[in-house]
């Protein structure tokens, strides 16, 4: 990840990784998932394989926090591996198989893991190394969607990832909680599934203090997956499926911050981000900071 580099204005692409030497064991790590198909089979629009990059992009031009009582949060910042991305074939379930493989090593060693999507279907293939791994797993979710829908004939998609990971026939996740419905969006018979394992809040009931409960109720591990489709399309129109009435980025990025410093939070990944949609690279931004945060909340730890 490339950034900008001064002595007296240094930059995040810069100081990534600086601090770890040949075979350190990194803090957090960094790996992409460039794909879309998922989001081709579930009718949604192409172009969030193109999500990493951005992402990287936007990430490498930040500052770190520069005030006070920060240096905890820029010296992970050194201890954070950016492994590049996996290699996508168009092929969804060799494609989550693979992140899984890339994933497995670091969940079982304890290593803080984001995973920078991509469509939705990125978070079966962040489950699956969960499975690899040997660990049981509960999944939480920040979405404008429940995304468990059936697969189709053709297989997974991005609206089915937590319903796969339910699921699963041999080590199904725990529970599912899944925050920041919108209520326009979600289909009465999705709902029931959710509430049958676990929990469902709407956008309208995701207070400050059901943030808090959410997380404090979140038990180890717990794989948390941030869509940027619950942010209102003003501050994030660059997504697969943009919506109005959404979080707004101050609650996006408070929410992220307190799961970054969630104990019970092993790994994360962040979805959805379509550049070829994104005015302004304002949704890159928003992304980019939704890691910065992730890091913040995990050096507090």
């Amino acid at each position: 990840m490339a950034g900008r580099v001064s002595a007296d204005d240094p930059r995040i692409g810069e100081l990534l990784g600086r601090a770890l030497g040949p075979g350190d064991r990194p803090r957090a790590i960094l790996l992409g998932f460039p794909s879309d198909e998922g989001v081709r089979r579930n009718g949604g629009r192409p172009g969030a394989a193109e999500g990493p990059a951005a992402i990287r992009r936007a990430l490498a031009r930040l500052t770190p926090d520069p005030r006070d009582g920060a240096d905890e949060a820029r010296a992970l910042v050194e201890r954070t591996s950016d492994l590049g991305d996996v290699a996508v074939t168009g092929d969804v379930e060799a494609d989550q198989r693979h992140l899984a493989a890339a994933l497995a090593p670091w969940l079982g060693d304890g290593v803080f893991a984001i995973v920078l999507g991509g469509g939705h279907e990125t978070t079966y293939g962040h489950f699956l190394g969960y499975v690899a791994a040997g660990r049981d797993v509960e999944l939480l979710n920040w979405d404008a969607h429940p995304d468990v829908r059936e697969p189709t004939p053709a297989g997974g998609h991005s609206g089915s990832p937590f319903r796969q990971g339910l699921e699963h026939p041999s080590a199904p996740a725990r529970r599912y909680v899944v925050a920041g419905l919108a209520p326009q969006s979600v289909a009465r018979a999705h709902l029931a599934y959710v509430r049958q394992h676990g929990r469902a809040v709407f956008r309208d009931e995701l207070t400050p203090t059901v943030v808090r409960e959410l997380l404090a109720a979140a038990r180890d591990p717990t794989l948390a997956s941030f869509d940027l489709d619950a942010v209102d399309q003003a501050a994030a129109p660059g997504v697969s499926a943009p919506g109005v009435d959404g979080l707004t980025a101050a609650e996006w990025l408070r929410i992220a911050a307190l799961t970054g410093a969630c104990p019970a939070v092993r790994s994360v990944d962040l979805v959805e981000l379509n550049p070829r949609y994104d005015e302004d690279g304002r949704t890159a931004r928003l992304a980019a900071l939704t890691v910065w945060q992730l890091l913040h909340g995990l050096a507090r730890r």
